[in-house]
């Protein structure tokens, strides 16, 4: 399918004459160019992982320039902070590691960011607990390159925050970036209350700073903060958009007592709520009011962020997934509903929904694709592709295992395309613009792969010619 972009010429001669031209988009072909292994990692049992910081990205593209950041276990360490982290960058002859951290141990994998006028910029959250301690605080850095210089010695930056918050290896940090503008946003939770943020300027100074207090839970047996995780946060000519998801212990008693029953736990967490808020000038302007998206709240479901997008008209597209229940408590609590799985999308203008719908929709009693992974790629123009792995069954029962690319025009989706990978990406990272990486005819996915445990594998798609 073809897609029409308008090119609008406007000429002085007496008056203004305006010219409308029809210019025909290419028609989307994904073909895989590149897919290989990028390293092997052995678990850290600390409770992250190389994918952990989800809402970011440890994946850049540059012009020709591919830089990826990498997680490795310490041997001999105790968790949580017994990682440290590695970068990578991509050449003709294949990946090559150009650092690894000397110094530092930390829990989590560490994000990337990248300028168009050339410089990387790498999160890191170094302990400064003693080797045998469990946990303790944390010292948040950025670290910065040249892409042409990898090899060199990075610049260590230290934020400049509003006072001095207690941050721990528990970061769920963020890092976005204005790549056009050269300009960062860095957030990091402090514990169940709130995220602190802090702005990089294009000049390099920490202009400005503050906190985002976290929603209340008023309905909730015992009213508390509603902490916000993995969220998707892009930074576009100082507005921040950011969207999450509740992640909080189950705040419903009797549900919490049976799950005790069944697990064994006195803990298990809820991730049913998803949250929007922005700001049209992070250095000026205050977070509106928080808004909910989605909920599976009444049916103890679950819900999780995957992307978001604002476009060139301001308006924002959000990206992500919903299971309607907990089967395990369907019997006893609501025994009439239904299971489901949705990959959601939705467009929002000013915290507003003018469009929604499911891209990707299992129900009971039909097919049963699951979407388990899914992010935006905006190509040049600002054309809007999903890249997501389904899995499953198919409705005339054959078993699915693949990854599509599902393309949006106006709100909608058009049309969707098999991936011919084998084997799929099942999670991953791309390089997005949310982390400075400019739009591309190019999707760059880093990841694991269907059966390649304890490997993160690199794949390349040209979407057209």
């Amino acid at each position: 399918m073809s897609r029409l972009r308008l090119l609008v010429a406007v000429v002085w001669w007496g008056g203004w004459t305006a010219t409308v031209m029809a210019q025909a988009e290419p028609p989307l072909r994904p073909i895989v160019t590149v897919a290989e292994e990028v390293y092997r990692y052995e678990p850290a049992n600390n409770g992250a992982g190389p994918l952990w910081c989800r809402g970011s990205t440890c994946l850049v593209r540059l012009g020709d320039r591919v830089v990826a950041s990498g997680l490795e276990t310490l041997t001999g360490v105790p968790p949580l902070n017994n990682c440290r982290w590695t970068l990578f960058d991509r050449n003709a002859d294949g990946w090559h590691l150009r650092q690894r951290d000397a110094t530092g141990r930390t829990r989590e994998p560490c994000p990337l960011a990248v300028s168009h006028a050339g410089q990387l910029f790498l999160s890191v959250n170094p302990t400064l607990a003693a080797p045998d301690a469990y946990g303790g605080p944390a010292q948040p850095q950025l670290l910065r390159w040249s892409v042409s210089q990898l090899d060199a010695a990075p610049e260590t930056i230290l934020p400049s925050w509003n006072g001095t918050p207690a941050f721990t290896e528990h970061s769920y940090r963020t890092l976005a970036a204005d790549g056009a503008a050269g300009e960062l946003l860095i957030m990091q939770n402090i514990d169940y209350t709130h995220a602190e943020w802090a702005f990089r300027d294009a000049t390099g100074r920490w202009s400005a700073q503050g906190r985002l207090v976290w929603p209340w839970g008023a309905e909730y047996d015992h009213p508390q903060p509603i902490r916000v995780c993995y969220p998707t946060v892009m930074l576009r000519q100082r507005a921040v958009h950011f969207c999450g998801v509740s992640d909080i212990q189950e705040p419903y008693d009797a549900w919490r007592a049976y799950k005790r029953e069944l697990t064994g736990r006195d803990w298990d967490y809820d991730f049913r709520r998803l949250f929007y808020t922005w700001t049209d000038d992070i250095t000026s302007q205050e977070f509106q009011p928080w808004v909910e998206i989605a909920s599976r709240d009444q049916t103890c479901g679950w819900v999780t962020p995957c992307d978001l997008y604002q476009a060139d008209d301001g308006r924002v597209h959000l990206l992500w997934t919903e299971q309607a229940l907990d089967t395990r408590l369907r019997e006893k609590f609501f025994p009439e509903a239904r299971q489901s799985y949705a990959l959601n999308y939705a467009v929002l203008e000013r915290g507003v929904k003018i469009a929604q719908q499911s891209l990707v929709l299992a129900e009971e009693g039909g097919a049963n694709e699951i979407v388990s992974a899914a992010r935006f790629h905006v190509a040049p123009h600002g054309r809007l592709v999903v890249v997501c792995y389904v899995s499953g069954t198919d409705a005339a029962g054959q078993r699915v295992s693949e990854n599509r690319i599902l393309e949006l025009s106006e709100g909608a989706l058009v049309a969707s395309h098999r991936v011919a990978l084998v084997p799929p990406m099942t999670s991953f990272f791309t390089a997005t613009v949310r982390g400075g990486s400019p739009p591309s005819p190019l999707l760059d996915l880093l990841g694991t792969r269907a059966g390649a445990e304890q490997a993160i594998s690199y794949v390349c798609l040209r979407l057209y010619e």
